[in-house]
Order: C-alpha cells, then structure tokens, then sequence
C-alpha cells in the first residue's frame, strides 16, 4: 500500500476559477461607464451652450434697446431753412450725461431774439435725432420761426455721437429735458412748450411730474416705455417667447444701470397734468397704440387740453398725412396757449 503525501499550498497562491470571456465583460462594462459619462457631460456641455447662447441674444437685444441705431445729423438749420442758430451744450439736470443741441433765436434779428420770451423745445423720438426728418423738425421749426418763438432742438443722450449715453427709457431723458428747460429759463423763456414725438412725448410727460416751469405740451404719437411696451414694438422685427421679457429686462440694467420697471408708466397715464396738452394720435399706429393716448387725455381738466386722433393715422407720420391740417392745429394751440398765459400775467 502506498501512501501520495500531498503539501499543503499557501492560501495566497489560490487562483480565482477562471470565467471565460471575464477580461472582455470587465472591459465592457468599463466602456459602457465612460460612455454614460460622457454623454451626461456632453448633454450637460450643450445644455450649458444652449443656456449661454440664449443669454449672450438677449444681453444682445438689451443692448440694443440701451444703444439703438441713430443716422448721424444730415444737415443745420442754416442749411435746411436759412435760419442762424447757436450750438449749445449744458449737462443733465442730474448731472450724469451732457446735452448737446441747436438754439434758434426768434424772428429775424437779434433785437427780436432778446424780445421774444416764448420758446419751444422739441423733444424727438427713439431712434432718431434732434432732426427726426420724417416727422419733420426743419418744417415745424421754420414755422415756430415765423411765429416768434426761440426754437431748441436738443439730442437725448442715446442719440448723440460726442455725448453718448444708454437709453433709459424716459428716466435720464427726463433729466435731459428738464436741464433743456432750464437752459431756455436762462436764456429770457418765460413761456415755455414742449413738443415731444413718440417716447420723446413720453418723456416730456415723465419730466412734467417732476417740474412746474413747462407750460403747455403737444405730443404727437405718444409712447409711454413701460416693458410690455416695448416688448410689444420688439416682436415687431424678431419673434420672440414670453420669457425673453424678464430675461431682457434683468439684463437691461448692465447697460443702462437702471430698470425699465422704474419707468413710472402708471403715474405717466394717471397723473391730471395742470397744464394744456395738446395730444395727437394715429389710430393705425402699430408702435403706441392710441387707446393709451386716450386714456391719459381723458383724465385732462385744463381748458385748452384736447386730443386728435387721426383716422388710419400712422406713427409720427400725421404731418405727413395731413400737413395742412396739422399746422393749423398745431398754430392754434399754440396761439390759444399764448392768450391763456399773457391773460394770466395781466
């Protein structure tokens, strides 16, 4: 009888059964892994992509909105009607931008210059300057000239090229305006009207609740910048979702440094001005619709104040529709307002 005597193997020399195919399957799963991986980093990338595109349009449209395109001056007032004027320059009446216009002395000569003390000062529209050809500022100027009143025609900071600033929709424009009627005050103006165009007119109505030295108003095409509005006027040349309003708006103040919620559009419309307004309106303005313009009318308590509201009548282009009409309109008004003040001085 034999006896095999078997030696014991050390424990950590014991080999795992070998599974067929183990390496590969291993190998697999670690490719399967990766791959989860990467197409949650590559979703999570093109999320981020996608996100950072959609901020970078609407920081863009904000821009936009705070610098709007603006065709440089085309020409003067010598030029276009024959009349002398004065380049002037004052700052903000809150000190934060520079102004900078044309100042037309009434009548002929400089003795009727220092004699007339009625003054106009246009207020133009967004997107345009102190010219605004289509409404047109030289035709109402030389008529303005020819009835003795100073004429100052002025840039909102949005559209000047050597003083530029952001457009804030009507809240440093205010503040232009009224440095505007502070510099006809020291130039002689006792009377003073303002004539505003689209958000220009906005603009005078904001700058009318924070002054008493503006005596009468026209505002033709009326546009008062509260955010729906000018998402409205937006739509109008890119389709754009609901969302992009507040987006907008959160990224308005990166250039501007102020909130077009802090247009006071409200009190704009609400507000019972003691002044004459003499208000003007299309009723196929697609920019203001004149519901609103009506709405701030309605609540007018001053004698003189009165509304046109044009029949198929288009933004800012009323005078063009109806010159004649709108010059005699307008000279009314204006002698009307003339009668009231002087009545009130004797």
């Amino acid at each position: 009888m034999s006896t095999t005597t078997m030696t014991p193997m050390p424990m950590d020399s014991l080999q795992p059964f070998p599974i067929p195919g183990g390496d590969n399957l291993l190998a697999l799963r670690k490719t399967r892994s990766r791959g989860k991986h990467l197409l949650v980093a590559s979703i999570a990338s093109l999320t981020a992509m996608c996100l950072l595109a959609v901020v970078i349009f609407h920081g863009y449209v904000a821009w936009m909105l705070a610098y709007p395109f603006v065709a440089p001056l085309a020409s003067n007032p010598k030029d276009a009607i024959g009349v002398e004027y004065e380049d002037v320059v004052f700052p903000s009446r809150s000190g934060d931008t520079t102004v900078s216009g044309w100042f037309i002395p009434a009548g002929s000569d400089s003795a009727d210059a220092e004699s007339s003390t009625r003054t106009v000062i246009f207020s133009h529209g967004y997107g345009a300057n102190r010219e605004e050809s289509w409404v047109p500022m030289y035709e109402l100027s030389e008529m303005l000239h020819g009835l003795n009143y100073n004429i100052l025609l002025f840039d909102y900071g949005y559209a000047s090229k050597q003083y530029k600033a952001p457009a804030t929709g009507g809240l440093e424009e205010a503040q232009q305006l009224l440095a505007a009627v502070d510099y006809v005050k020291s130039r002689g103006a006792e009377d003073i009207v303002v004539w505003g165009f689209s958000m220009g007119a906005g603009t005078a109505l904001q700058a009318g609740l924070q002054t008493d030295a503006i005596d009468a108003m026209i505002l033709d095409s009326l546009f008062i910048p509260s955010p729906e509005a000018l998402f409205d006027n937006l739509n109008q040349f890119v389709s754009l979702p609901r969302f992009s309003l507040p987006l907008i708006q959160s990224l308005i103040p990166l250039w501007t440094g102020t909130s077009f919620g802090n247009i006071p559009a409200e009190e704009v419309i609400s507000n019972v001005y003691d002044i004459p307004l003499f208000i003007m309106h299309g009723t196929n303005d697609v920019k203001a619709p004149y519901q609103t313009a009506e709405a701030v009318a309605e609540g007018q308590g001053n004698v003189l104040s009165r509304t046109w509201i044009v029949q198929d009548g288009q933004h800012e282009l009323l005078f063009r529709a109806h010159p004649s009409e709108y010059i005699q309109r307008a000279a009314l008004f204006l002698s009307q307002v003339d009668q009231q003040l002087q009545a009130e001085k004797a």
